[in-house]
């Protein structure tokens, strides 16, 4: 007697599933103890199982209860970003663990230095600066041959603004990585 390898599969204690779920980016802020290796340990956890991090954000924002808030920009499919979230909530010592991206509405920002070496061309010094203006990037610093930009926005913009500036003359990029923030009244309640 023949049997098909469906047949087979469904008295398997290892069949496989096949996943139609779709990889979306999310946003995810955590709240931790700011102490040695707490850093290294989100990180390894995302490492150890082949997740990737888009953007990484960390600074203290209690500094009597010296608590630190980690922002993460990483992609996956439901059901990983389930479990990236469940395996945050296990280290010690996090706090609190929030898919800002899901739970609630939320704004990002990103700020980027961008340096843009035009020479000596009038020209091309011009259009830098409206280019610019019209983003609304401030100039923190200006040569007789240079520019440094600053652009605080969503990274979209930030992507845009360098894209368009490039032709220009775009020497460096030096960009943030995006922190995110949940709207209204709402936020992350260990944090106050």
């Amino acid at each position: 007697m023949t049997t098909t390898i469906a047949e087979q599969n469904k008295h398997s204690a290892y069949q496989i599933v096949e996943s139609h779920e779709v990889a979306e980016k999310h946003t995810i802020a955590v709240l931790v103890d700011n102490e040695f290796g707490v850093l290294a340990r989100v990180i390894g956890l995302f490492a150890s199982r082949g997740y990737n991090i888009e953007s990484l954000t960390v600074s203290e924002v209690d500094h009597e209860k010296s608590r630190s808030r980690i922002t993460i920009i990483t992609h996956g499919t439901s059901s990983i970003i389930i479990q990236i979230k469940t395996l945050l909530e296990r280290l010690i010592p996090i706090y609190e663990v929030r898919d800002l991206t899901v739970e609630s509405p939320h704004i990002e920002r990103e700020v980027g230095l961008i340096k843009v070496v035009t020479g000596e061309d009038d020209e091309t010094r011009q259009a830098a600066q409206k280019l610019a203006d019209r983003f609304g990037a401030r100039t923190i610093d200006s040569t007789a041959k240079s520019f440094i930009f600053e652009l605080s926005d969503i990274p979209e913009k930030l992507d845009k603004f360098i894209m368009l500036m490039r032709p220009l003359g775009v020497k460096e990029i030096c960009r943030t990585g995006v922190t995110a923030i949940s709207r209204g009244s709402e936020g992350m309640e260990k944090s106050a």
